[in-house]
């Protein structure tokens, strides 16, 4: 549905039983989309702009969006820390309330997306001063039997209302969850706050926009999206959709990151890997009670801290985890491995690259292309060595998805093993 320009869909329409109620809008310039959409789909009058500094020092991007709202732009703010701490959410939420907004529009990606998300759902309920922000995710004894870790809000409070659009910039593709990682103040632990009215109401893709993403952050979070992909489709609670999904957007990612690379200013093939990045997010429609992931998302969670950018930690780590988890799931990393092989693109890309379909695996393949886009390949490329393994060892045993790992993570020798061949 949508104009002849554009196309206008749920975010995963194959879904059962219901799917999320998120539309993703492309076709039109994001500015053209994001008025249509907070006049026509909305009835906003109000809309509030919560903006990354870097697009708006370094572009017309967001003046842009505000010349196109025009009346309707009710205020902007630039911006919010990385890891999205709850506390930096108060004053935006007290300036939307005092600006009297009705729609709130994200332009960028990562802490913006879950932020965004989480001011839905503070809102809505009331939230004032940290205070207020502080009891709001003060985790409950049923949070605290899951472990603390995820902030389960669907029967408690008021349900989040105000439209969200949001405009990516990367493919880290957290706009299309339910949940919005946030960060203590006090302790710096980070946890996953979710509401099933807290999804994005509509996410509008425009690959022109994202030419003015940094090259390392546009491919490596094109990794991360690959990760997605292929610890979902060899996790043991994985489905049928997901498998699907999965083989398709790794076709798409494999065949058309390395074309953004050569030929940044081709704005189909960035339009397939975001589409791509689409595809593979429907494995969190089942979270938290089923998790398809494994140890290179678990370890990186670590490795974040440290200073490794989001999808960084993919490009070293992914490679070494699926050789881990080989003796569990060959069958599946086999299949796999075909699947992207059958993509003439991809097996072209392979082939001149050294590599043989027959005496190759799924990390083979992952390694070279990851070397193909020019992403680093070791932890020391990134700063991070031996004599910080035992603390990153440590702290991965606690993390959820080295524990629904295809092999448990029990010891942290297990850890210290994967570290070793990432160094």
């Amino acid at each position: 549905m949508g104009s002849s320009q554009e196309t206008y869909r749920l975010s995963f329409p194959d879904h059962k039983p219901t799917p999320p109620y998120t539309h993703v809008s492309y076709g039109l310039p994001f500015t053209e989309a994001v008025a249509k959409h907070v006049t026509e789909t909305f009835r906003g009058k109000r809309a509030y702009i919560l903006a990354s500094p870097s697009i708006t020092k370094q572009t017309s991007n967001t003046a842009d969006l505000e010349k196109a709202l025009g009346p309707r732009h009710a205020g902007t703010w630039l911006g919010i820390p990385p890891h999205t701490p709850w506390d930096a959410l108060v004053p935006i939420i007290n300036d939307m309330r005092e600006k009297k907004a009705d729609c709130l529009v994200t332009l960028g990606a990562g802490s913006l997306s879950d932020g965004a998300k989480a001011i839905k759902y503070a809102l809505a309920n009331n939230v004032a001063t940290i205070e207020d922000m502080e009891a709001l995710v003060a985790p409950t004894e049923k949070d605290l039997e899951m472990g603390g870790e995820a902030l389960d809000r669907s029967t408690m409070g008021n349900e989040p209302e105000i439209p969200v659009i949001m405009v990516p910039t990367s493919l880290s593709a957290g706009e299309y969850s339910r949940f919005a990682g946030i960060t203590s103040p006090k302790t710096k632990a980070k946890a996953q706050l979710f509401h099933p009215k807290m999804y994005a109401s509509l996410i509008v893709l425009d690959p022109a926009l994202t030419t003015t993403t940094p090259e390392w952050v546009w491919l490596s979070t094109g990794v991360r999206a690959i990760d997605h992909c292929c610890e979902c489709y060899c996790s043991p609670h994985g489905n049928a959709e997901v498998d699907a999904a999965a083989e398709k957007s790794l076709k798409k990612l494999l065949t058309n990151l390395p074309i953004t690379k050569r030929d940044p200013q081709n704005l189909d093939a960035r339009l397939q890997c975001q589409l791509a990045a689409n595809y593979i997010m429907n494995n969190l429609l089942w979270a938290p009670e089923v998790l398809m992931a494994g140890a290179s998302h678990g370890i990186g969670h670590q490795l974040g801290p440290l200073g490794v950018g989001h999808g960084q930690t993919s490009c070293i780590l992914l490679p070494a985890v699926m050789r881990y988890n080989k003796k569990v799931n060959e069958e599946k990393q086999e299949k796999l491995k075909n699947v992207i092989w059958q993509e003439p693109a991809v097996a072209e890309m392979l082939t001149d690259s050294g590599l043989k379909q027959d005496e190759s695996d799924l990390a083979d393949a992952l390694d070279k292309a990851f070397r193909i886009l020019g992403m680093p390949r070791s932890l020391k490329e990134v700063g991070v060595g031996r004599d910080q393994f035992d603390m990153l060892a440590q702290n991965s045993l606690r993390d959820v998805c080295c524990i629904v790992n295809p092999i448990p993570f029990t010891d942290k020798e297990q850890v210290l093993e994967i570290l070793e061949k990432c160094l």
